[in-house]
């Protein structure tokens, strides 16, 4: 094959316009227990840092790279792509020379073109290997191109690429054989792998077949170990469970099924330890399943009924928690010994006994207790479970480990429609009656909308089932004659034959973007294209496989994935709506070009090599499909398509700019005429895949086929923390649209805010000034507004300083204390003024109301979320379903896309979604309504109108009966009561260094030593650390002062792990500590409550006698003025207050055996959250926190999804196809 020059020229280096810089990047394995820094990565300048961090931290070969190495000399190589060798003779003189066997003789990858040449270069030797270049220039060339579109993030393999590809060849490193198989293209048979590392593994999706059998080979518990093999190296797989026989199924050897939902929940929990036991990522799988299987139902709501009973763990474990600490209360704290354990004499556990009752926490329990109390104990350990993702109330339920989809053929829609009955048939019945050519007899018959309705229900309620589209993707099938598609990879991009695997690549559309008109380069997109279809096949050529089958099916058909990020940035940066007839035309356009120009690429490999081994059989098929490929691009009339009930949605010619438009129908052309000479050499050449990691590698702002999912966006600094830009698009949109420089940058700031008080409206630096403030603490409140979201995190103590709030703003120590009091409205500023200064400084994060932008151009800048605060659009669910409408029939496979629906979406739009997409011949789709799992915090917005305290009172309570008020008003002044601290108070100051940084601990007590505040200074960090630690503080100290036992909190926050972290010096007792939030919490917990199991050195002789005095008596409390009276309605006033109680209630008294002395009173049954929501339960960071000051709902106006990364515990998860991204660190929730 030609390979002609593009980007690069012949005699030059592939980086000769590109210029490299040395940065640092913080590694962490893939548990987060290890953290290291690099300060010798080379990388493109251009990169940004989380590129670097991608690239570095997941893949640079990090360890066992021989320092030194010589050429294999292999017969017919280049001497430029020859393999290299371990050279060991050169390893034992180094170490003879330095006398010493301790030489380390290994290095890693620590510069980004190694990585390129590891790549590029093995694709290329293979190639070179086999013929797939007419000269060794050709081969040069494709050399080249490669290594520079890969150093311009023009275009990037799937991760198992990145992970494997080049070690042997450009390494030599070897290693023990895996249980691999790769098919010898001589001979082409099937041959089990020799070593590790010779042939990669570097394919990503996986469909697997599983048989009606047990133990025996490509059966049930045969296909858990094939899934593990995967999972352990960060593949995905997916199969059709179909062929299982139903519940109560008659067995040929008598007795009856289990059913099909038994063995999937043993897949699961294998699914879930291979998670638990530390891979790179959760184990990624698709369960599919035909609509006629009678378990149908059960599988469609099997995740509904394990999220509720993680629903009724949560919820159950706090009430009997609380219900357990109330019996022992009311027992010891009943005056008459005679009469305390007497249920009939003891009104008060009388009363505690009834309430159990009536919580349905069973009787045997309140004996239990009573039994335990006559035995001398006061407390007794019961587990309390939250809705986090990662907590054990979702480790206990099954069907966690999986994307679930349920297989539709027309011949169901259909009966949906016309509100017909469907059936469902025992499996053996259905394959008897299909050898004996007869209709099979059902086993249950119901109505189509039922089943129909239980679907949306489910989708809506749990996010899963997703639906394929069984007709429509097998009507697309280019191999019928060798079997049905059955079932997708995890994410549903790749739908093929069982037993098949498929690797991916991406190009990023913007880069082929023509920086001066802005207009996509077809030229570039067909030689990109072009070159990273042979990338594909080639690796198909040198790729192993996890088992013999799959080795044997993917070489024969040779299915290729080959998609595309950015085209919601591409969209946007040209001024074009997403949701507009013009981007569905662009789109498919470029997806027709890039998919006719990969076929044809694969008909000219065939033309030299031969086509895949199953072309002949399915020749007439395979250019039914390539017909009606090129039908689309022609938007030819519905009677023209070949064998296609549902029509697609071709190009619209009206629409699509011109030259596009010309390139797409040129290239069906082609790809059909090739094709027809020559066959094919693939059975699929695209898919459209999630690019979750790859995409942040190559700087993409979109995914795949998505839309931008936020206006503003945090970049990384090298140094670590983020600092706030603009998005990247809107700029290039704005000038696009005809905005003008000072027009542009006021919507810029708009957006994202001045970060300065010069300017700013009500509150600035004159303004201040006249109020008392200082050159010096103007300047403190400077540095930190580039970063904060609201200017009253900026307002505060820890930032103007103590001394400074006290004499020049006369403020006292109750007010600095309160959380709720604002210095700002303290001030004299009204909340409008607030807000007009915060709009200025900190920005609204949408366009929308900016000064200039015309009203019919904000659909340009639609996301896929609502932007900030104040937004109030965001792209239709319809238009998503569009979107992919219009890219489908230029798809070989499928488009990985979640379809993200705002909370207060209906039943009956989930349905109106899921038929739109089947008549607009999708192949699948997935539903996402925000909310719709446990997991998930809820959207700001909706937990703001919960927690208006105005809208409360104005609305519900006049709706709500008298007496159900006033009860709740009692309720919320009683719990709103403060411990006070004394006006001088002991406490100690702790002096430690983590990690290189410095940190001062001080803590402030009450008479009788316990802790009621803690003040944290590292005053040489930067502004922002400082200040969210400082915020922390007063969290903190506001739950020690509002009853939160210090226990609760040490529970909540020992073994953090985020930097810095590592060594511990300055402290007696511990030595290491995994983050300054680990060190503070495990210094007070030895401190305060004796816990000397978190230390690292024992600190029974080390421990300074604290400034505590002995008194045992009650502190006094002192009713604070009640800030807030709110009035529910019964569901949420019942479900607010047993979550209060609950989080806050006494220190679990661990079996304490204390039979002589009345338990010590706690305080917690006092006090609770008051509405700034100080709550140190897990569940709390993510459903309870109230404020928008919150993490959560920060991320959530950001535009993230508002839960934490499981790495590296930033609040930056995006959705990205079926699974969620971390923008941070690349981590993915699934196979993405």
């Amino acid at each position: 094959m030609k390979i002609k020059r593009l980007f690069t020229m012949e005699g030059e280096s592939p980086y000769a316009s590109i210029e490299f810089e040395k940065r640092a990047s913080v590694i962490r394995d893939p548990d987060g227990s290890i953290v290291s820094k690099w300060d010798n990565v080379s990388v493109p300048k251009h990169w940004s840092q989380v590129a670097t961090d991608i690239l570095a931290q997941k893949y640079f070969r990090k360890s066992g790279i021989p320092k030194h190495l010589k050429s294999a000399k292999e017969k017919g190589i280049p001497d430029w792509l020859q393999p290299s060798l371990y050279d060991k003779a050169k390893d034992d003189q180094e170490i003879s020379e330095a006398d010493s066997s301790a030489v380390d003789t290994t290095v890693s990858e620590t510069d980004a073109r190694e990585v390129f040449h590891r790549l590029a270069g093995c694709w290329t030797y293979w190639g070179y290997k086999h013929n797939y270049f007419d000269t060794e220039e050709d081969a040069r060339a494709f050399y080249d191109e490669l290594c520079h579109m890969l150093a311009n993030q023009m275009a990037a393999p799937n991760s198992p690429q990145w992970f494997n590809t080049g070690l042997s060849w450009a390494y030599g490193l070897s290693g023990p054989a895996q249980g691999h198989f790769f098919v010898d293209p001589k001979t082409e048979e099937v041959m089990p792998s020799k070593d590790a590392y010779t042939r990669p593994q570097p394919h990503a999706c996986f469909i697997q077949s599983v048989k009606d059998d047990l133990v025996r080979d490509g059966g049930i518990m045969d296909l858990w170990t094939r899934e593990a093999r995967l999972f352990k190296y960060g593949s995905g797989t997916g199969s059709n469970f179909s062929d299982l026989r139903g519940d109560a199924e008659p067995l040929s050897g008598g007795g009856v099924s289990s059913g099909l939902m038994s063995f999937l929940k043993i897949g699961d929990s294998a699914a879930g330890a291979i998670k638990s036991g530390g891979t790179t990522r959760r184990a990624a799988k698709m369960i599919c399943l035909d609509a006629d299987h009678p378990d149908i139902e059960r599988f469609i709501n099997w995740k509904v009924h394990e999220e509720q009973k993680v629903a009724a763990l949560v919820s159950g474990s706090k009430t009997i928690k609380r219900l357990i600490k109330d019996l022992f209360e009311a027992i010891h704290g009943w005056e008459n010994e005679s009469e305390k354990f007497d249920m009939e004499l003891n009104k008060d556990l009388r009363s505690v006994a009834k309430a159990s009752r009536l919580a349905s926490m069973p009787f045997s329990y309140v004996y239990r207790i009573i039994h335990l109390s006559k035995q001398g104990y006061t407390g007794v350990l019961f587990d309390e479970y939250d809705t986090d993702w990662n907590s054990e109330a979702y480790q206990t339920v099954g069907g966690q480990n999986s994307n679930n989809s349920v297989r539709l053929n027309n011949s169901f829609m259909q009966a949906v429609e016309q509100d017909k009955d469907w059936n469902l048939y025992w499996r053996v019945e259905k394959v008897k009656a299909k050898k004996e050519g007869r209709e099979p007899v059902p086993c249950k018959k119901l109505k189509a909308t039922e089943l129909w309705d239980e679907i949306a229900y489910a989708a809506w309620a749990s996010a899963d089932p997703g639906i394929q589209f069984d007709t429509t993707i097998n009507e697309w099938h280019t191999c019928p004659a060798d079997g049905p598609i059955r079932a997708s990879n995890p994410c549903s991009e790749y739908m093929f034959l069982d037993d098949t695997a498929c690797n991916l690549a991406s190009l990023n559309l913007l880069q082929f973007r023509d920086p001066k008109t802005g207009e996509l380069d077809i030229a570039k997109l067909h030689h990109g294209s072009r070159i990273w279809t042979i990338v594909l096949e080639i690796s198909v050529l040198m790729a192993q496989f996890p088992s013999k089958n799959i080795a044997d099916l993917s070489y024969k058909f040779r299915t290729l994935g080959l998609g595309y990020a950015n085209m919601g940035t591409y969209l946007m940066v040209n001024g074009i709506p997403y949701d507009s007839a013009k981007a569905l035309a662009i789109c498919g356009a470029v997806t027709s070009i890039m998919h006719m120009t990969s076929y044809s690429t694969s008909a000219e490999m065939a033309k030299e090599f031969g086509t895949f081994s199953g072309y002949e059989k399915n020749k007439d098929n395979m250019l039914r499909v390539i017909r009606n490929h090129r039908r689309a691009a022609f938007r030819a009339p519905d009677s023209e398509y070949e064998g296609l009930t549902i029509k697609p949605v071709g190009i619209d010619s009206q629409h699509c700019p011109p030259e596009l438009l010309k390139a797409a129908q040129q290239d069906a052309n082609m790809a059909l005429k090739l094709g027809e000479k020559y066959g094919f050499r693939n059975a699929q050449v695209t898919v459209i895949a999630p690019t979750g990691t790859i995409g942040l590698l190559m700087d993409c702002d979109t995914t795949g086929i998505e839309p931008d999912f936020a206006l503003v966006k945090f970049k990384k600094l090298a140094g670590g923390g983020y600092f706030k830009i603009i998005n990247n698009s809107i700029p290039p949109a704005l000038y696009k649209l005809g905005y003008d420089d000072s027009e542009v940058s006021d919507i810029g700031n708009y957006i994202k805010g001045h970060a300065r008080l010069d300017g700013s409206p009500c509150i600035n630096a004159n303004i201040l000034r006249t109020k008392g403030f200082t050159s010096e603490v103007l300047k403190r409140i400077e540095e930190q507004l580039p970063t904060a979201f609201d200017i009253s995190f900026v307002f505060n103590m820890y930032t103007l300083g103590e001394s400074f709030c006290k004499e020049t703003l006369g403020l006292s120590d109750e007010q600095l204390g309160d959380f709720d009091f604002s210095i700002l409205k303290h001030l004299g500023f009204s909340s409008k003024e607030i807000e007009a200064a915060n709009d200025y400084i900190c920005g609204t994060m949408t366009i929308e109301d900016a000064p200039h932008i015309k009203p019919e151009h904000y659909s340009v800048f639609d996301c896929a979320n609502r932007c900030g605060r104040k937004g109030k659009r965001f792209i239709a669910p319809e238009a998503h379903i569009r979107m992919m409408a219009v890219a489908q029939p230029f798809i070989s496979g499928s488009i990985s896309k979640t379809i993200n629906m705002p909370n207060e979406v209906n039943i009956t739009d989930i349905k109106e979604a899921l038929s739109s997409s089947w008549h607009y011949g999708l192949k699948c789709n997935a539903l996402y309504r925000d909310g719709s799992k446990l997991s998930q915090p809820l959207n700001v917005n909706v937990e703001e109108y919960l927690w208006d305290e105005d809208e409360v009172e104005g609305g519900i309570a006049a709706e709500k009966p008298e007496q159900v008020q006033i009860a709740e008003k009692i309720i919320h002044r009683y719990i709103a009561k403060r411990r006070k601290l004394p006006h001088r108070r002991s406490g100690y100051t702790q002096k430690a260094v983590i990690g290189g940084h410095k940190l001062y601990l001080r803590t402030g007590e009450y008479d009788d030593g316990t802790i009621g505040e803690i003040f944290l200074d590292m005053h040489k960090e930067g502004a922002a650390f400082r200040s969210l630690m400082n915020s922390f503080a007063i969290a903190i100290s506001l739950g020690l002062q509002h009853g939160v036992p210090l226990e609760e909190f040490v529970e909540a926050f020992i073994f953090t792990r985020f930097e810095p972290n590592g060594m511990v010096s300055g402290n007696d007792s511990i030595k290491m500590s995994t983050s300054i939030i680990d060190y503070i919490f495990r210094e007070l917990a030895i401190s305060y409550l004796g816990r000397n199991d978190l230390a690292q050195v024992n600190p029974d002789e080390l421990q300074a006698s604290a400034v505590h005095t002995q008194n045992k008596d009650q502190p006094e409390f002192d009713n604070e003025q009640v800030f807030s009276e709110r009035t529910l309605s019964t569901e949420e006033s019942l479900a607010f207050l047993e979550q209060k109680e609950s989080d806050f209630e006494g220190v679990d008294f661990a079996l304490l055996k204390n039979s002589d002395s009345k338990p010590e009173q706690v305080h917690a049954e006092f006090t609770g959250n008051s509405d700034f929501g100080v709550d140190t339960s897990t569940e709390s960071w993510e459903t309870q926190e109230r404020s928008p000051k919150t993490l959560v709902q920060e991320a959530r106006m950001k535009g993230y999804e508002g839960e934490a990364c499981h790495t590296c515990q930033q609040f930056t998860m995006v959705r990205n196809g079926s699974c969620l991204k971390c923008a941070s660190c690349g981590a993915t929730s699934g196979c993405s």
